[in-house]
């Protein structure tokens, strides 16, 4: 990757989004980090940050404006095990709008390459709640049995990078995050992404 590829990184105010932010700087690259809010720790190191609502497609438009090559997509509606496991209709429906509408503006807007941040809650939950399970493998998420809401839109958004590829040639990647914490992490009240560990 050359160090003039310009980059948006979405959920820029989020932790993973942020730190990976504060990476791509510090090698160099430009970047536009996206998110509905700042980072609540520190200022963001993105050459330029913008507040947008990617549920909206005009503003995931508005994102990938300006020759964007790449795309991190970490956007989405995430907060603690309580959180995913209480509100499915209101996840599924504004994080399956987000990755929606940004392969869609990444697709017209000419991205080179879209990275999609999915979760260890696509599993089948009976692989998630053994603790003496075998490591886990990228196949290992067939037959579904995700957890509901949060686990099957980002089965399903998975899905839909393959078929962005398969039918337009648009090159897509995909992550699968599992216990995602460290240092600026939010560990108490609303949302938050603890370890799931410490959540179970």
């Amino acid at each position: 990757m050359s160090k003039s590829t310009r980059i948006l990184v979405t959920g820029a105010g989020g932790f993973i989004g942020h730190h990976l932010v504060k990476r791509l700087r510090g090698e160099g690259y430009w970047v536009r980090g996206v998110d509905l809010k700042h980072p609540e720790y520190e200022t963001t190191d993105a050459n330029e940050f913008e507040i947008l609502d990617l549920r909206k497609f005009e503003d995931s438009l508005v994102a990938v404006r300006g020759d964007i090559e790449q795309v991190y997509n970490l956007a989405a509606d995430m907060g603690g095990i309580g959180f995913i496991t209480a509100k499915h209709a209101e996840i599924a429906r504004n994080n399956i709008l987000i990755n929606a509408h940004m392969l869609e503006a990444g697709r017209l807007q000419g991205v080179d390459r879209f990275l999609f941040s999915s979760s260890a809650c696509v599993y089948a939950q009976s692989k998630q709640k053994d603790a003496q399970v075998t490591p886990l493998r990228e196949e290992d998420a067939f037959p579904a049995d995700p957890e509901p809401g949060y686990g099957w839109e980002k089965l399903y958004a998975e899905q839909l990078c393959k078929y962005y590829w398969q039918d337009y040639g648009f090159e897509t990647r995909i992550v699968r995050f599992h216990n995602v914490y460290g240092p600026m992490g939010t560990y108490e009240g609303g949302k938050r992404l603890p370890p799931r560990s410490f959540a179970r």
